[in-house]
This record gives C-alpha cells, structure tokens and sequence, in this order.
C-alpha cells in the first residue's frame, strides 16, 4: 500500500519515499509494524489525490491513508518552530527537501529514507551508522529534540531495550539531565509508552534503563523504591525486591497481555512501605499487610495513570497482587504460596498463569 502511495505521488511530479520506523525495520530484517511516507506534496494535494484519505494532523502537515484496513501516515517536508508545549510544533514551515525534513525527527535510527521502488537509502543524519553500531541518538542537540517532545526521552529507553541498543554518551546525559521535565508529558501517554516497554520482549532491561537515566523514580516512583529493599533470603535467595522484580520482568515475552505484563510489575510494590527487619520483628525481615497495600497502591499507580475501571481491576486480578481481588476478602480463595507474609517467590511464567487463571482468561489487547 505504501508503494502504491509513493507511486501514485511520483506519477503526479511529486517527491516520495518512506521514511522513519519502517525503513529502519527493513533494514534490521524485521516486518515494519506501520508504514509512513514523506514528500514534497502540501497536505491539501494528497487529500485530492487520495479522496478517502483522513485530515488526522493536517495543520501539522499529516494526512491518514486508509486502505484495505490499513494505514500509511503521508507527511509533508517541514522544518518546526518551536514546541511551546512540549509535544505540538508552534508553527509548520514546510521545506523543499527530504534532507531538511529529517533534521526535525528524534533518533538517527528513524530518521532514514528509502526508495520504494529501488530499496535505495538516503542517509542524512547517520542512522545506517548507529544501526551497525547498535546506538540510540538524537539527531542534533539532544537536549532541543528532548524539550520539543519530552515523551522521546521514554521512547529512547524502549527502542535502546528492544533493539539491545545503547545510549550514546549525549543522549544519556541529556535524559538524565531532563528527567524530571517527564511530568509534562499526559499520564495517557506515559502510560501506552510504560506498556510498550513492558510488552515488547525486553521489559527487564527497558526498566533497568528507566532506573540508570533516573526516568523510573520520576514515572513510577514506587518500583524506584523496591531497590535496596532486602528480603529473607530463605524464601528470596535472589535478592532484594528490586532483583526479584527484574528476574520476573525478564520472563516476560513479546506480545503478552498488557494486563499481565503490568501485573508482574505491581506483584510486589507494597513491600517496601512494609518492611521490617529482623531486628525488628526478632527473626526475620516481614512484609506484614504488604498484599493489602501492595493493592491500595497499584490502585493509585492505575488511576494515576488514567487506566480504565476493567484494566485496573484485571491487573489487580491477574497475580499483580498476591491474591488480587481476593486480598480485598481476606485472600480466603487465595492459593497457600500467597498467603506467606513474605510473599510468594515464583517465576514470571508461573505468575502469569496464576494472574491468567484469576483473571478468568480474560487479556487486554494494546
């Protein structure tokens, strides 16, 4: 569908290619989930070559292509000015060429360009480079492409952890440096993008990289807190909670539910506000009542971020919780393993059947 975009555009004396996350696919020898196309034709032009087409971003200079139950984004060349609120351009000002047109994206990786017809590629901001090299950068100054859109510091950990990728140097700093400037971004956002990384097959290192760049304390402040927290080792000879909950991140593979994968990550956020050490309780560290808080606080973490009634409690339900909805009841139907006070020590897999069994099967897609 995309080559027939390009070819209908160039037919009509106008310039086309694709460009961004599809080619960077191609080029990694993976199935591009989406297609987009960049040209020189104004929004109003593709709008009359492609009557069905969609005004989705035109004042941005985005058309929407729908064809056959898909979709292709077609794009005019645009230099921005300016992103007063952090996600928009000010104003759009379009440019004449394909190499003006890519200074403006975020990453080297999805800033190339392919020939439709040929499989060509044109390389103006050194992606093919960081693609051999495994690097994840900002095309130009990193702090400017961070403040235009604070999300793409989120989407810079997720593509380094999909891909095993790096950080560069600069790009590293700079997120760590603007951290904080996260909070600008909506919870509906942050939320999709913390699924993706969850769901994408590297959810361990995804939040191992949101806990270097410092983005996790200022996200989800409460899995921040788990690290350093010790556990009795007779029951977690792994570590502390932090290790343990990475472990299970770990078992989570590509594509599974959303409700699952946020489960896995909830399962123990209610002991570090619960912790008691030996010392204290005269035999070994005790989470008392972690199940219960451990359910308050995933709760706040949903509404925090604007999940949905169902989603919430299909999280809380899934294994999130040791016991989930059963924990609100006294945990009476809860299996034995969750009843210790320590807290169940299972593999991610197991979680997620347990969580899949009192979900009642139920998933939810992204």
């Amino acid at each position: 569908m995309a080559n027939s975009i390009c070819e209908t555009l160039r037919r009509n004396g106008y310039q086309a290619l694709l460009v961004g996350g599809c080619v960077r696919d191609l080029l990694l020898g993976r199935d591009p989930a989406d297609y987009d196309v960049t040209t020189d034709a104004t929004p109003d032009r593709v709008m009359a070559l492609f009557p069905e087409s969609l005004t989705v971003g035109a004042q941005f200079g985005v058309i929407l292509i729908p064809r056959d139950n898909l979709k292709v984004e077609v794009a005019t060349f645009r230099s921005d000015s300016g992103y007063s609120d952090g996600r928009h351009p000010d104003g759009v000002i379009y440019a004449k060429t394909a190499k003006e047109d890519v200074q403006r994206r975020d990453f080297t990786i999805n800033g190339l360009l392919m020939l439709h017809d040929s499989g060509e590629v044109l390389d103006y901001v050194g992606g093919q480079a960081d693609l051999k090299s495994g690097i994840i950068r900002a095309i130009g100054g990193p702090s400017r492409r961070f403040r235009e859109d604070r999300l793409r510091m989120m989407r810079a950990v997720r593509f380094a952890a999909r891909f095993g990728f790096r950080l560069d140097n600069a790009t590293f700093e700079a997120i760590r440096y603007h951290a904080k400037a996260i909070h600008e971004v909506s919870a509906e956002r942050l939320r999709d993008e913390l699924t993706k990384l969850l769901t994408e097959g590297a959810a361990r290192r995804g939040f191992e990289l949101l806990e270097e760049t410092g983005l996790l304390r200022q996200v989800l402040p409460e899995v921040s807190a788990m690290k350093g927290v010790e556990q009795p080792p007779q029951y977690h000879p792994e570590g502390d909670v932090w290790i343990h909950t990475r472990m299970m991140l770990e078992g989570l593979a590509a594509g599974e539910s959303a409700t699952l994968a946020w489960g896995v990550l909830l399962h123990d956020v209610g002991k570090p506000p619960t912790f008691r050490s030996a010392s204290e309780t005269g035999d070994r560290i005790r989470f008392d009542s972690h199940v219960e808080v451990g359910v308050r606080m995933a709760e706040q973490i949903c509404r925090r971020l604007r999940f949905s009634t169902e989603e919430t409690q299909q999280i809380l339900a899934c294994g999130a919780l040791p016991g989930g909805n059963a924990a609100r009841t006294g945990a009476s139907g809860a299996p034995p393993e969750w009843q210790r006070p320590e807290g169940p020590g299972l593999s991610a897999g197991s979680l997620v059947q347990r969580g899949a069994a009192g979900a009642g099967g139920r998933t939810t897609g992204r």
